[in-house]
Order: C-alpha cells, then sequence, then structure tokens
C-alpha cells in the first residue's frame, strides 16, 4: 500500500515504513539508543531525501524514546537526576547543531556532512565499542563488575561536583554537559538520538552502571531530539509529519519488545551487538558514497 510523503516529495510503502519503524524502536528499547544511527541511513537508502530524513527522524526518536524509558522506569532503570544535567548540555548543543544545519543547507553541502559524519563516528565507536566488549567477554563478568566498581574516573577529579545516587557517583557535573554538548550537535545535523555515543561516554567516561545507563541515556534523548524537531521545523521546514507518525507507529511497539529482550542480556553482550550493528551500517554508508551507483544520471529535483 503505497502513501503519499508530502514534504520528502515522493511515495513509499507503509508496511515497509512501519517494518523499519518496529524494527529500530526494538533496538532502541534493547541498546538505550535513539535509533537514528540506524534509521537516517536507512530512510536515505529508500530515497528519502537526507535533510528530511534527518529531520523526520528526530520526531520519531521522541516518541520511541518515551516508550523505552517508562519500561526502564518500571525497572528503577533511570537516573533523572543525571538525564537532567545531560540535558542542559543537548538542549544547547541541539539548538546551536540546529543553525549549523540550516547553513549547510543554504550552501548545498548537507548532504554530504551528513554522509561522512555517519562513516566517521560510526566506524569509531563501533571499532572501539567492539574491540572492548570482546576483550571482556573474555575475562570473568564477577571480576571485571568489581574491579570497575572501584575505579576512579578522570571526572571525578574536576570542580562542581554532584551526587547521582540512582548511579551511585560523585562527580562533577560539566563532563556530562559537555557530552550531552556534543550529543545535542550530533542529533541536529545528523538525525540521531546520540545514544550510540552516549552509552559507552556514560559508561566509560561518567563510569555509570550499565543497567541504568539504557534508561538515563533514552530520557536525556526525549528532550533533545524534540528540540531538534522543533528547530527544523521553525529553521528548514523539513519535518515530514506524515512519515514521523509512521515511524512513531512502529517505533513505540519495538521499543516496550526490545526493553523485555535487552534485559536478559549482560552488559558486555549488548555492547558488542551494538558495536556489530554500528560497524554494519557505517560500511554501508561508505560504500554508498565510495562505489559508483547503478544510474549516473538522475532527473530527480534537486531539494533545497
Amino acid at each position: 500500500m503505497q502513501i503519499y510523503l508530502p514534504i520528502a516529495e515522493i511515495s513509499i510503502n507503509v508496511l515497509l515504513i512501519l517494518g523499519l519503524g518496529g524494527g529500530v524502536g526494538f533496538l532502541s528499547g534493547m541498546f538505550g539508543v535513539g535509533g537514528g544511527f540506524m534509521m537516517t541511513p536507512l530512510l536515505i537508502f529508500i530515497g528519502v531525501p537526507p535533510a528530511v530524513a534527518v529531520a523526520s527522524e528526530a520526531a520519531q526518536i521522541v516518541a520511541s524514546s518515551v516508550s523505552g524509558v517508562l519500561a526502564h522506569w518500571r525497572r528503577k532503570n533511570v537516573d533523572f537526576k543525571m538525564g537532567l544535567v545531560l540535558t542542559v548540555g543537548g538542549f544547547a548543543g541541539s539548538t546551536v547543531g540546529a543553525f549549523l544545519f540550516k547553513y549547510l543547507r543554504q550552501i548545498g553541502q548537507v548532504d554530504l556532512v551528513i554522509a561522512v559524519s555517519f562513516v566517521v563516528l560510526l566506524g569509531i565507536v563501533g571499532g572501539l565499542m567492539l574491540q572492548e566488549s570482546l576483550r571482556t567477554l573474555f575475562r570473568k563478568a564477577q571480576q571485571t563488575q568489581r574491579r570497575k566498581a572501584h575505579t576512579h574516573y578522570w571526572a571525578h577529579r574536576l570542580p562542581f561536583k554532584m551526587r547521582f545516587h540512582r548511579s551511585k557517583l560523585y562527580t562533577s557535573i560539566l563532563p556530562p554537559i559537555a557530552i550531552g554538548f556534543f550529543i545535542g550537535i550530533l542529533a541536529a545535523i545528523m538525525g540521531v538520538g546520540g545514544g550510540f555515543i552516549m552509552v559507552p561516554a556514560m559508561i566509560y567516561l561518567l563510569g555509570m552502571p550499565t543497567a541504568v545507563v539504557v534508561g538515563t541515556s533514552l530520557f536525556q534523548i526525549i528532550f533533545v531530539t524534540a528540540n531538534v524537531t522543533v528547530m527544523h521545523s521553525i529553521n528548514t521546514q523539513t519535518v515530514d509529519i506524515v512519515l514521523a507518525l509512521l515511524l512513531v507507529a512502529g517505533g513505540v511497539i519495538g521499543a516496550q519488545l526490545g526493553v523485555r529482550v535487552g534485559a536478559r542480556l549482560r552488559g558486555e553482550q549488548l555492547r558488542a551487538l551494538l558495536a556489530v550493528i554500528v560497524l554494519a551500517v557505517g560500511v554501508k554508508v561508505a560504500l554508498d558514497l565510495i562505489l559508483q551507483p547503478t544510474d549516473v544520471f538522475s532527473i530527480a529535483p534537486v531539494v533545497h
């Protein structure tokens, strides 16, 4: 069944969009990521203009993240205090990123910047996560967890400290704000929730427990991507509400299922699976940049 997307200016199969939304929502609930790192490239692969894919996916991330947070909140796996600190930086970063996105679109370089950003970030983050998770899987889990529980991270030595009871941390608020700011910029430019960077950053830089990281990441993603959606609606008018609603419908259901599956896996297993998925998407985007397309010439209108 075909449906016309008014902002993207293409017709697309409804079941395909619902399926993509459900699949990415499943990953969102399982790994604590918004899912944009997969959905945005997938939408581009099926013909949605990159600028529309970025802006519309931000709206879908909001819904799937809300669904995931509710599920994690029932399991008491959300550090709301840490989430609010991350959100402060995220709001500032996403606002700056939205204006940068508008500028790149005006000079006609936004598509290239989006693609290159995905290749670089997915490659680096996926590679590091896979290396660490595989190394951890070969160790005894109890010994690894005991050692990490008493590790003193560099962030603990910075000023403006705050106690986060749910995460069992007493650390500076500066690193979380900086992480949130960076993730906010990525959310605006790449149409991602940033969980694929936020999750490892919260684990390895802040020293948060993996179980709490997933729900807290989703909590922060809600507000940052909501701000991105509003900013893109105002500045670039690239949010396709029809596309967003279809993605939301599939994403909300998928997120609930993902939380249940993720609860049965150990932290290092989750990180290993996420790393493999991140690398696979990065390779696909890189190949599309390098390989010559089947149709060298196109009569499709240029989206400005």
